[in-house]
């Protein structure tokens, strides 16, 4: 079974020019928003909905999304920014230590679950065509979907890591070991991605890369769960009735995500410098308890007080 094990070391985007450079965690962020849009096309086209009302949607759903992740990951993970590099929580920039394009890094599910809910809510504002659980109910389906891309995109960059594992499915996570100042100096290699690449091509380095612990992939084993999160929220809207039952099916996707979310934080290591340890649990699993509640009530208790609500 060893050979479920291995190393990971990849080239994490493709260099255009000078400090740009366009990144696969960016790029699996957009193949989700494309594939969130044509799920929500076909859901539009099969009720009768005028797609007039969807791109609208896509655009309050992409600005929600990624408003409410970079501010969710700032308050709950990095406050520091606020202080130390303040336009970088809104910008895809680096202005601290230099300048430098980075993409769109540190983004917390949490609050891109709020930031959501909040720019659905906006949206039923302006375009009253159906009740705001009804929007809720069809875009979870979009998100369980992305979702399964996020995470590979974690994946590929080699953050959210997991805790260090005997088991059979290790991954040794040579970027996150050794950080760039750091393996630049060890090699004495100036290029990052040629230094990475040393510690695992050459055998001078390869005391270095002994070094490095295999952990759990969490990144994958989430992403791999949220599939089935998917495929669920689809028979219950394809194959039941719960559809029309207003917040069931937003109910249960907070259910299963946030339950999934909550087993697999015990593979993970703490992120961020202020985690939560309170219990033996950390600040991902408290963040995840609410979400897991207001699930249950949506699919149980709430009744709508008429038939548009």
């Amino acid at each position: 079974m060893q050979v479920l094990k291995f190393d990971w070391n990849p080239i994490t985007g493709i260099d255009i020019i000078g400090n740009f450079k366009l990144h696969f965690y960016s790029l699996m962020w957009v193949i989700a928003f494309i594939i969130g849009w044509y799920i929500m096309k076909r859901i539009f086209t099969k009720e009768k909905v005028s797609l007039d009302y969807l791109d609208p949607l896509f655009i309050y759903t992409v600005l929600a999304t990624m408003l409410g992740a970079r501010l969710g990951h700032v308050l709950f993970y990095q406050s520091e920014l606020i202080s130390e590099d303040f336009f970088s929580i809104f910008l895809p920039f680096k202005f601290k230590g230099g300048f430098e394009f980075t993409g769109f890094q540190g983004l917390a599910s949490h609050g891109a679950a709020i930031g959501i809910i909040v720019g659905m809510y906006l949206y039923r504002k302006k375009y009253t065509y159906k009740s705001l659980l009804w929007i809720l109910d069809r875009i979870v389906i979009t998100v369980a979907s992305g979702a399964v891309f996020i995470r590979i995109g974690n994946f590929i960059n080699s953050e959210i890591i997991g805790k260090v594992t005997d088991s059979n499915f290790g991954v040794r996570f040579i970027q996150d070991q050794y950080y760039k100042r750091e393996i630049v100096q060890r090699t004495g290699i100036n290029d990052v991605q040629k230094a990475y690449s040393a510690v695992t091509d050459n055998a001078q380095f390869q005391n270095l890369l002994e070094a490095v612990p295999y952990r759990h992939p969490s990144q994958l084993y989430e992403s791999f769960c949220y599939i089935f999160v998917f495929l669920i929220l689809l028979y219950f809207y394809t194959k039941t009735s719960k559809k029309d039952q207003p917040g069931f099916l937003f109910g249960l996707f907070l259910v299963l995500l946030w339950s999934i979310r909550f087993f697999i934080e015990f593979t993970k290591e703490p992120q961020g410098e202020e985690y939560i340890n309170w219990f033996g649990l950390n600040t991902g699993q408290w963040l995840s308890i609410p979400f897991v509640l207001i699930g249950l009530y949506f699919m149980f208790v709430y009744k709508p007080k008429t038939a548009g609500n």
